[in-house]
């Protein structure tokens, strides 16, 4: 028997349509959809357990986005020949998946939760990372799971000067600007993505575009959920309560707090002990038996402290260190502080801290990408390493994490805007930012530690890049409102908004905003990102006295690159028959050699450290593509002794021969004692053979012609 299939769709503006399709697979998850653009297939799945976990006082979900190579007709590369780990592609969808999502669960959900979705048929024109959002929030909607939705997610690009939703790859890489912008009917949720240096205003201009697209899929979500039967959500109850305990701790403690919030300590430390000695002196006071839920003694004193730190931002424009709404911490930075690195800088802004290097390498040092839709080469990539010791924890070093992921794509993609075009920039650029310490956006900081190290490098990049986080604490009753810039660490958990600006003097390169709270006006978005501008200004005025512009030239000990094009017919003669040519090229001059078809010609890429073997190495290519002429002269090398003459090698890797009667004047009977194999002899190019292309020589029209004489 057929299964009953419900389906919803939606229509874009330029006809394109999104199906969204339930009831035919994985039917025994809480729920599942199959949403279909084109001939791209994703299925989504959700399930949550009905109880929570033993002291869980928060969300516990995980959403996994992964393609499958199937999808789009490929085997995976490597030994195992299977999907592994997810790639760093696949996390960053998750990320931008669950950063949209875990907003719209209930407070006080929770229970273990899990999404995934699978890219499981794959479209050459049709992007599958915008239909995720929309995906994981259709499976919710056709569940019973409790959830404050829909939402969705589009991608919206400025393409020739129009603003496009859910672009095709193709014209994606004539874009502009390029968001991921994901939200409810009601507000927007989560934005990502990377901009060409525009405006404020192109940005919110992007921005609301896609929210009127979001609308409309929320809308046919709502058809959906109607469609299905599943208005009535599961009932649950996943958190105790003790309202006497609440209402001791908040006649006891708040003002406690509040005091110590209004001190406005710097120091993260300091600041932490003196409330954490607050609840400590709470609980000793309480003695060994009372009659109150232990448990709840540290979220009920968390609550308690959060209210007091907005209250004091909301009511006495106040921030937790001292600093004016949108005041920068000090800033200080150097450059060259690593002396082996090709290009390296420190960047301290209060209490966070990146270490940052440069390193150029060869085409061959460029990254391998092998996905189910991407695959190619990779010449510019950033990494970004989050120790525990920069907030002062032991943690074990068990590789990069999701956050370091993000992050690191986050400065990435600021910087690679203003990188040189490829064809200007023969180096494979790998950035590693280090963060020692930490205590609000160390992002921000690796994006201008990144500027740095790259200036220092002598990358010669467009202009600087800097980068900001930015807050928010609101009061929808009162309407009350507080943006901070270059937010702590602190103010990020206790505020309603963190939003990362990156740009240069010119505009925007990169964003990322995460709301937390509902109905954010565009005006007040818009101020937030004119405040992030004045904020990004002051830090590229303070980095730039470090260093203001690329320095004119490579390191010492920065390998040096030449390039050279020749026809795509000398390819072969260069590399020589099994690489024999290039390798002894290489073996003697100490350089590195790197060719390539490309634009129907040869392309090759010479590296060396030292400018003696990089000049030999040209020498010796040269002279293999140098075109013979005839007429010229040449001193050639005697390679083989034949009775009819001798075959001389007269340029690199190219022969000709010497034929007896064209060694001299005089009569040859035979070759004995004329010539020896190895012998170095001035030879002149007579001819060149039409039908084979053999070269004739003669040594005889270089020595003077003998007088007759008479008998």
């Amino acid at each position: 028997m057929l299964p009953n299939v419900i389906s919803k769709t939606i229509t874009l503006e330029d006809g394109r349509e999104i199906i969204i399709e339930t009831g035919a697979l994985a039917k025994q998850a809480d729920g599942a959809v199959v949403v279909r653009m084109g001939k791209a297939m994703l299925l989504a799945t959700v399930v949550s357990k009905k109880e929570a976990g033993e002291g869980v006082d928060f969300l516990p979900m995980s959403v996994d986005y992964q393609e499958k190579f199937a999808a789009s007709g490929k085997i995976p590369g490597g030994f195992l020949k299977r999907e592994g780990r997810l790639s760093d592609y696949e996390i960053l969808i998750s990320r931008i998946v669950d950063r949209a999502i875990r907003p719209i669960f209930p407070d006080d959900y929770h229970a273990d939760t899990q999404i995934a979705i699978t890219l499981m048929s794959a479209d050459a024109d049709v992007l599958p990372d915008c239909l995720a959002g929309l995906a994981a929030s259709a499976a919710l909607a056709v569940s019973d799971i409790p959830f404050n939705g829909p939402i969705s997610e589009v991608r919206v690009a400025k393409i020739d000067g129009q603003l496009v939703i859910n672009p095709t790859p193709t014209q994606l890489e004539k874009a502009s600007l390029e968001f991921i912008v994901a939200g409810s009917e009601e507000y927007i949720l989560m934005v990502e993505g990377e901009a060409d240096e525009i405006s404020e205003d192109e940005m919110v201009e992007a921005m609301q575009l896609a929210h009127e697209e979001i609308k409309r899929h929320c809308q046919v979500q709502k058809e959906l959920t109607k469609a299905v039967g599943k208005e009535v959500k599961r009932e649950y109850n996943h958190e105790k309560s003790d309202p006497a305990l609440y209402e001791k701790m908040h006649a006891e403690l708040y003002q406690k707090c509040y005091d110590v919030v209004s001190k406005q300590i710097a120091n993260k430390s300091e600041r932490s002990d003196l409330i954490k000695a607050i609840k400590e002196g709470f609980i000793e006071s309480l003695g060994e038996e009372h009659e109150f839920e232990s448990s709840l003694i540290g979220p009920y004193f968390s609550k308690i402290h959060k209210e007091a730190a907005r209250n004091l931002t909301l009511d006495e424009k106040k921030r937790l260190d001292g600093r004016k709404l949108d005041e920068v911490r000090p800033i200080w930075s150097v450059v060259d502080y690593l002396p082996s690195a090709h290009g390296s800088a420190v960047f301290t802004r209060g209490e966070t801290q990146s270490v940052t290097t440069c390193t150029l390498g060869t085409k061959m040092d460029e990254q391998m990408i092998d996905g189910a839709m991407i695959s190619g080469y990779n010449k510019f990539f950033l990494h970004y390493n989050f120790p525990g010791f920069s907030t002062g924890e032991v943690k074990p070093n068990r590789g990069p994490g999701r956050r370091e992921v993000g992050h690191g794509n986050l400065a990435m993609r600021a910087l690679k805007k203003v990188l040189p075009k490829d064809d200007e920039n023969p180096y494979t650029i790998r950035i590693v930012s280090d963060i020692l310490e930490s205590n609000g956006s160390s992002s921000m900081a690796t994006v201008c530690a990144g500027s740095l190290a790259l200036m220092d490098a002598g990358i010669q990049i467009k202009a600087p890049v800097t980068g900001i986080a930015m807050g928010m604490i609101s009061d929808a009753k009162t309407g009350k409102y507080s943006i901070l810039s270059d937010i702590l660490g602190d103010e990020d958990h206790l505020g309603d908004m963190d939003f990362k600006v990156t740009g240069t003097e010119k505009g925007i390169t990169a964003c990322q905003m995460d709301l937390k709270v509902e109905g954010l006006d565009y005006n007040v978005l818009k101020e937030a990102l004119y405040q992030a501008k004045e904020g990004r200004l002051h830090i590229l005025r303070e980095i730039t006295k470090t260093l203001s512009a690329p320095k004119p030239d490579l390191k010492p000990h920065t390998p040096r690159s030449f390039i050279m094009t020749i026809l795509k017919e000398l390819i072969g003669a260069v590399i020589g028959p099994g690489g024999k040519v290039i390798q002894e090229i290489q073996k003697d001059t100490g350089a590195t050699i790197v060719i390539e078809e490309k634009d129907n010609a040869g392309k090759i890429n010479i590296f060396s450290n030292d400018q003696d073997s990089m000049n030999a190495a040209i020498s010796r290519i040269k002279g293999i593509v140098a075109q013979p002429e005839i007429g010229e002269t040449y001193t050639g090398k005697v390679k083989n002794i034949m009775p009819f003459g001798a075959f001389v090698e007269f340029m690199p890797g190219k022969d000709g021969l010497l034929h007896i009667s064209e060694i001299k004047w005089e009569r040859l009977e035979n070759m004995e004692g004329v010539l020896e194999p190895g012998e170095e002899i001035q030879v002149k190019l007579i001819d060149v053979d039409k039908k084979t292309g053999k070269f004739k020589l003669s040594r005889k029209v270089l020595l003077p012609k003998p007088e007759k004489t008479d008998n």
